[in-house]
């Protein structure tokens, strides 16, 4: 099926068609302009679909619409849908040119019009029946999950994302390739056509890559910076500078107040008090000392780190029976989730500490600049430990870390393996680690055969445990040293288990035993599987705790395995577990 050329790859001059031309010259040329660049938008924005291409659209409409790790709402999977229509739509219109220009087969001219009804008739057949499909793929992961239907409305909003997306992809793809011409047809005239493809090819490229980065990516970078600055001003409605002088933020602090960022204010300001912690356990409790330092409380990390320490002295944090060293997201949030836990199970007597790195979320963090996270927790550890190593080790806290999605990253970066880690504190937390967390998929190479990627067993649990489920911490049921580390990571996370390789090789958590909440209808396609785990990265905190990268009271178990207090039980974790939630 031939497509049409651009404009401008043909042009006959009047005298070749037979026809004299008595037009003055001052309106040919402005007639040819004018039909010059008018052929050119019609080329871009109304050109014919290629058969093949169109073919390839479909097809890939239909897988778009298989199931992923979570569900997805009618706006993302237009958005998805619509992406992988583009592939397709190129790949098939690929094939289509080499079948062409082969002269492997080409229909006769009577045939094409019916070869293009049979094409409408299967999209007649196949957009309704893969609508369908997705839909009952959808409430199949929701019902794994807990969530209610999705509302049928949002078909419409699947149809209409997806053929916005296409045509807007469709039409830069289209500006991008004319432009490559242009360049090549341009460098044609000073060397051979050998030379001024490949050549006009990578100057395009490296123009694109120039307008993206100069003219959107980093402006965009900037003006989200800002707005988030504006947004590290504000204080959350109901919280209030603390007057104890055990939390940052304090009349008695040396970090102010105004200085600590949103989330540093959420975290110095909230949480239980003594009294909080009294009325839980029936017990006598000391006020939990919460140290934090925002990125306007001192101008680099290094300033940051030693204003902390500073902060810990002051508090007489060194004294507490807890030590918690916690590495933020990309805001600087702190989950409460796993703090308050650690100050109602031993009674206040613990000392948390925590450093802003960035105004940014952690997925645009991720993106942008993960060596800020890594620095941060690595320069706040090793001035904690070289001070902590150097108490005599009966009366020193213990030492434990926590760090949650990118926060988990930084926290890994601070020691060499997981011996390094296992040596130097007395346990860890890691909540939702990130595809690129070191240690962590070391760990997960190295687990003993038979247990499965989502729930690795690595040396019999003697140090290290995976956990989706609380119950798994008990898992294997074998001897579990004092040095414990954790990883909580829901088998349907796509934060942890998205991959760059995705695209060229199905995932081992595809394997059987799958994850409990993953679809046993979900497959593995080259580009295609990539891409959904990648849509489901929007997704990823829209789901009920448990799945996806909503970890709720989970912690909670997570540090009564741990660090219990030594009059611990099953049923304070419960009643705990009740609380925090």
């Amino acid at each position: 099926m031939s497509t049409e050329d651009p404009p401008g790859e043909q042009v006959h001059a009047p005298e070749q068609l037979g026809t004299a031309d008595t037009t003055p010259a001052d309106a040919r040329k402005a007639s040819s302009t004018r039909g010059k660049w008018g052929s050119g938008f019609r080329w871009v924005f109304w050109r014919r679909l290629a058969f093949g291409g169109l073919a390839g659209a479909l097809v890939f409409f239909g897988i778009s619409m298989g199931p992923s790790l979570l569900p997805r709402d009618g706006l993302i999977q237009g958005i998805e849908s619509g992406v992988l229509m583009v592939i397709g739509y190129g790949l098939g219109a690929a094939l289509s040119a080499v079948i062409r220009n082969t002269g492997i087969a080409e229909l006769r001219a009577s045939l094409k019009g019916i070869a293009w009804l049979m094409l409408l008739g299967a999209a007649a057949v196949l957009v309704p029946l893969a609508t369908y499909l997705g839909r009952a793929y959808q409430q199949e992961v929701r019902d794994l999950m807990g969530m209610p239907a999705q509302p049928a409305w949002e078909i419409g909003t699947i149809l209409v994302a997806a053929a916005i997306t296409a045509y807007l992809i469709l039409v830069i793809s289209r500006v991008v390739r004319g432009i490559t011409r242009i360049l090549i047809r341009f460098i044609d005239r000073f060397t051979p056509r050998m030379v001024s493809i490949p050549v006009g090819v990578i100057t395009s490229v490296v123009i694109l890559t120039g307008i993206v980065q100069g003219f959107l990516l980093n402006p965009l970078l900037d003006g989200l910076n800002s707005a988030f600055s504006v947004v590290n001003e504000g204080t959350t409605k109901g919280i209030t500078q603390p007057a104890n002088p055990e939390r940052s933020g304090s009349p008695d602090s040396l970090v102010p107040w105004d200085t600590l960022g949103v989330k540093g204010r959420d975290f110095a300001g909230g949480g239980p008090t003594a009294a909080d912690i009294e009325s839980f356990n029936s017990q006598p409790a000391k006020e939990p000392i919460r140290v934090y330092v925002g990125l306007e409380s001192a101008g680099t990390t290094a300033e940051r780190v030693d204003l902390a320490m500073q902060e810990l002295d002051r508090t007489g944090a060194w004294d507490r029976d807890v030590l918690g060293l916690f590495t933020t997201t990309g805001t600087g949030w702190v989950d409460e989730r796993a703090t308050d836990p650690l100050e109602y199970m031993h009674g206040g007597d613990t000392s948390v500490v925590a450093l802003q790195y960035s105004y940014l979320p952690s997925w645009i963090s991720f993106l942008v600049d993960q060596s800020e996270s890594a620095e941060a927790a690595r320069m706040m550890f090793d001035a904690v430990h070289e001070r902590w190593a150097r108490m005599p080790a009966e009366t020193r806290p213990k030492l434990l870390l926590f760090g949650e999605s990118l926060g988990s990253a930084g926290t890994e970066s601070a020691f060499a393996d997981v011996n390094d880690m296992i040596a130097r504190t007395d346990g860890v937390l890691l909540v939702g680690p990130v595809f690129h967390n070191p240690i962590h998929n070391q760990l997960t190479i190295d687990r003993q055969p038979r247990s499965p990627f989502w729930r690795p067993v690595v040396d019999d649990g003697l140090h290290v445990r995976f956990a989706v489920e609380p119950s798994d911490l008990a898992l294997p049921p074998s001897p579990w040293n004092p040095s414990r580390i954790v990883y909580l990571q829901n088998s349907t996370d796509p934060i942890t288990y998205w991959q760059p390789d995705l695209l060229w090789s199905s995932p081992e958590w595809l394997n059987s035993p799958r994850g409990p909440d993953v679809s046993p209808n979900m497959f593995w396609l080259p580009i295609v599987t990539v891409l959904q785990v990648g849509a489901d990265l929007a997704y990823s905190k829209g789901v009920p705790a448990g799945h996806g990268h909503v970890y709720g009271a989970n912690p909670v178990d997570a540090w009564a395995a741990i660090y219990p207090p030594a009059d611990w039980t099953a049923a304070d974790t419960k009643r705990l577990r009740g609380l925090i939630e």
